[in-house]
């Protein structure tokens, strides 16, 4: 999952039917983002998104999100009205119409008439016309509780997260799915940390990011044509700091797309070589680095398998993952998971992690980190690597260091964080160091 997210969106909505494409194109988004593990991605890319002014784009993203962050209450307000499921369509208007009215406070005339609207435009939906009217006005009289955070994540994952983490954590968890997180940049330069926060108007983070309630096109922030911050989530930020790679040191990032742990080695002076089985992937971290003004190798191949046969000072593995730690960001991964992604991740998580091994230089560190809150992709990952991986052994992992929130730290020093761990949240990850003998 990507540490470089879009920019937040302005939520100032068209009120009125003239705002109906931007609609149309949230409904596409939607459609997209419940399809698959990639949707939204690829529903961002949507020529009719594309087709919108900057205002209406802005909204049907924000529209979109909205949804996403609040889907369970959706579904389970409309399941109270509905006895009958209509077309899938359909429902995706009405909870389009569901986030307009009750989380953007779009007018209530306004959510209603475009949501009839919508449906009108498909003649073999007409005839629901009436109930998408009808289910949404009976809303807007009896309002719906929308902020429930056992109803918040699917029944699954939340029934996985209080086995792992117990009941008040679970429930901690969940309520930041409704939350709009605010923007994480890390710097090229640390020393530029107090000038940039002021032009920015952001806070410092422990460890050295910066965070800014700022909102709409990230290019024209200052500091941005320069190269002098990126954006990526504080705790993803976490991972790289933790090697204290020295200038000249060599380092590899095995899993570099879309590149921000790559610019952060190689802001540190590292040589670094940047590995990414996705060319487009790739030519992402290409970018970043260009306009960020580092350099760093880049080789597209699967890391597991990669010929090169260099040994490295430094391994960073941000492994492949059910990315469930990045709702935040990205609510539509908590939809798109399944159960039995998990285990399938796992195994290329274990393939990828005695690879990594492989490339250690003696005295070497490695980094093993996942945007889940998934255990099997942590902690039971570590313990299987360590019980069939002699010589690599746990670096323990202080509060504090590189930014690691003192309640992330386990008793043998990985960290597994907690999306609220810190005030305003962060992503959910769990990261392990070890060192060669």
């Amino acid at each position: 999952m990507t540490d470089l997210p879009a920019q937040t969106p302005s939520q100032n909505p068209p009120n009125d039917a003239a705002g109906l494409p931007a609609r149309a194109a949230a409904l596409d988004l939607l459609t997209a983002a419940l399809g698959g593990r990639a949707g939204m991605d690829e529903g961002l890319s949507h020529p009719a998104l594309a087709a919108l002014d900057g205002r209406d784009r802005a909204f049907a993203r924000a529209l979109v999100m909205a949804t996403l962050r609040h889907l369970g209450p959706i579904d389970a307000a409309l399941q109270a009205r509905v006895k009958k499921a209509p077309p899938d369509k359909v429902v995706q208007i009405l909870r389009l119409g569901v986030a307009q009215a009750f989380v953007l406070k779009t007018p209530a005339h306004a959510a209603v008439g475009t949501s009839v609207d919508l449906v009108a435009q498909d003649k073999g939906l007409s005839m629901f016309k009436g109930l998408v009217n009808a289910v949404l006005r009976g809303l807007l009289r009896e309002p719906p509780q929308l902020d429930d955070p056992e109803l918040l994540a699917p029944g699954w994952l939340y029934a996985r997260w209080r086995a792992a983490f117990g009941a008040g954590e679970a429930l901690k968890i969940a309520a930041m799915i409704a939350e709009e997180p605010a923007t994480d940049l890390s710097l090229k330069d640390p020393a530029q940390a107090t000038a940039l926060a002021a032009e920015l108007e952001a806070t410092a983070l422990p460890g050295g990011s910066l965070r800014t309630e700022r909102r709409g096109d990230i290019a024209t922030w200052p500091g941005f044509a320069e190269g002098a911050w990126w954006v990526q989530d504080a705790a993803a930020a976490i991972p790289a700091r933790l090697l204290s790679v020295q200038a000249g040191e060599t380092a590899l990032d095995m899993c570099a797309a879309p590149g921000g742990k790559t610019l952060q080695l190689a802001a540190a002076g590292a040589q670094v070589a940047a590995v990414d089985r996705a060319p487009a992937r790739l030519k992402r971290v290409a970018e970043n680095l260009a306009r960020v003004g580092l350099a760093a190798e880049t080789a597209a191949a699967d890391a597991a398998t990669w010929p090169d046969r260099r040994s490295f000072d430094a391994v960073l593995l941000d492994a492949p993952c059910s990315a469930t730690g990045t709702f935040r960001r990205h609510p539509d991964v908590l939809w798109a998971a399944k159960p039995s992604d998990v285990a399938g991740l796992a195994a290329v998580q274990s393939k990828l992690l005695d690879a990594a091994a492989r490339r250690l230089k003696s005295g070497g560190r490695l980094v093993y980190c996942v945007c889940s809150l998934e255990p099997e992709e942590g902690e039971g990952q570590v313990a299987a690597f360590l019980g069939r991986t002699p010589g690599v052994a746990l670096d323990p992992i202080a509060a504090g260091e590189g930014g690691a929130p003192a309640p992330s730290v386990l008793p043998d020093g990985t960290l597994r964080i907690l999306p609220h761990h810190i005030e305003g949240g962060l992503d959910g990850f769990y990261v392990a160091r070890f060192r060669k003998a």
